[in-house]
């Protein structure tokens, strides 16, 4: 199994407000893109992806047993109820949150663990598919009929999200469980990615590159299009 991760600040954007982990030891994968200011935001994702690895580390014994999907989705409540703690302790911090989408491999299975709209795909057999769904107010109103796929691509609304860790103590964490099959490719980015990159664009520099150099082509071409956010890549090859 072979990773690789970038994480970029964009063009427009001060500071890199994103955030992912790299962890093959644990075949743990995150990224997590914060929210609520300079300060806020940088301090969220940190704060999750430093939760979620304290709690799993703490676990570890209940991978072999069988509840990865229990102890993943733990650890992002975790996360949520961490963040918010800091958020009472330090006031200056409240509105603070962040979204996160994490993977842990084990055996022939992916379990995905998902708050926000960072993204989580699969690439297989030359096809891309996404596998979280984003928790945005354009996907209720594309998922409600309310408005078309190409209206939502264009929407100003595109960044107001409805659910993330954080903003509450608790937080209703989308989970899945796919099979894992020989030369897969999971994905995990941060919308400074899918707001700027189509699938197929991101399916085609996938495909056209290698694997050292995928995730660099991908902030690349975010960037070469204005790169209006901070930019994660974490590429998994099974």
């Amino acid at each position: 199994m072979t990773q690789f991760a970038v994480s970029d600040r964009g063009q427009k954007r001060e500071r890199n407000e994103d955030a992912y982990l790299l962890l093959p030891d644990l075949n743990l994968y995150v990224v997590a893109d914060g929210m609520g200011g300079h300060v806020g935001g940088q301090r969220a994702s940190e704060l999750a992806i430093k939760s979620i690895e304290q709690l799993i580390r703490e676990h570890v014994s209940d991978i072999e047993s069988g509840q990865i999907a229990q102890l993943l989705g733990d650890s992002l409540r975790a996360a949520s109820k961490r963040i918010h703690e800091e958020t009472r302790l330090h006031p200056e911090l409240k509105g603070m949150g962040t979204t996160t989408t994490a993977l842990m491999l084990h055996k022939q299975e992916a379990t995905i663990a998902h708050v926000g709209d960072s993204r989580a795909y699969l690439i297989r057999a030359g096809e891309i598919q996404q596998l979280s769904e984003d928790h945005s107010l354009v996907q209720e109103q594309l998922r409600a009929g309310l408005i078309s796929g190409e209206q939502a691509k264009h929407s100003r609304y595109r960044n107001i999200i409805t659910r993330c860790i954080g903003f509450e103590d608790d937080v209703d964490v989308d989970m899945m469980v796919v099979g894992v099959e020989p030369r897969d490719l999971f994905l995990l980015c941060t919308d400074g990615l899918t707001t700027l990159v189509e699938d197929f664009e991101i399916l085609e520099t996938i495909l056209q590159n290698t694997p050292e150099m995928a995730g660099q082509k991908l902030v690349d071409l975010a960037n070469s299009r204005g790169g209006s956010d901070n930019i994660t890549v974490v590429l998994v090859y099974v």
